[in-house]
């Protein structure tokens, strides 16, 4: 098991090393400049051109069954789902095989009525909340992991 983040914009890295350090699970901070994290020997730091979607296309290439990706991107979400590996976005909500396709049609809805000025904006802040429900979706995704790779032998 790795955990792969989709790092430029990425508001919960410093719990993802956390959860990482106490699971001893190695994670890839993938941007298109470098990332200022701590100094641990479970983090490797991807840096990738800067085109739109080469971390994305990074991670999905890298990412397999049992990895996890830390992301808000859905079409990433979608592509890493599809490689087998559990997906949670910033305020800890898991994007599933069930829950994704609503998730994408909802972004394309979004973007349309952004386009037609019908809303504007982005959605709500970040909270401590959310960093904290985060924390617990985090932990609970790799215990499920274990618990699966355990059952699996």
């Amino acid at each position: 098991m790795e955990i792969y983040v989709d790092g430029d914009a990425c508001p919960v890295k410093q719990e993802v090393l956390k959860v990482a350090e106490r699971h001893q699970v190695i994670v890839h901070m993938v941007g298109n400049t470098w990332l200022r994290v701590g100094d641990s020997p479970l983090v490797k730091r991807v840096v990738v051109p800067e085109s739109p979607d080469a971390a994305d296309d990074w991670i999905a290439e890298h990412i397999g069954e049992g990895d996890i990706a830390i992301t808000s991107d859905i079409p990433l979400a979608d592509r890493c789902l599809k490689n087998g590996a559990g997906v949670l976005g910033p305020t800890g909500r898991p994007f599933t095989e069930q829950s994704i396709g609503m998730a994408l049609a909802m972004r394309d809805l979004k973007a349309q009525l952004r386009e037609t000025g019908e809303i504007s904006g982005a959605g709500p802040g970040f909270s401590k909340r959310d960093r904290s429900t985060f924390l617990s979706a985090l932990e609970d995704m790799i215990q499920a992991i274990k618990k699966q790779s355990r059952f699996a032998r």
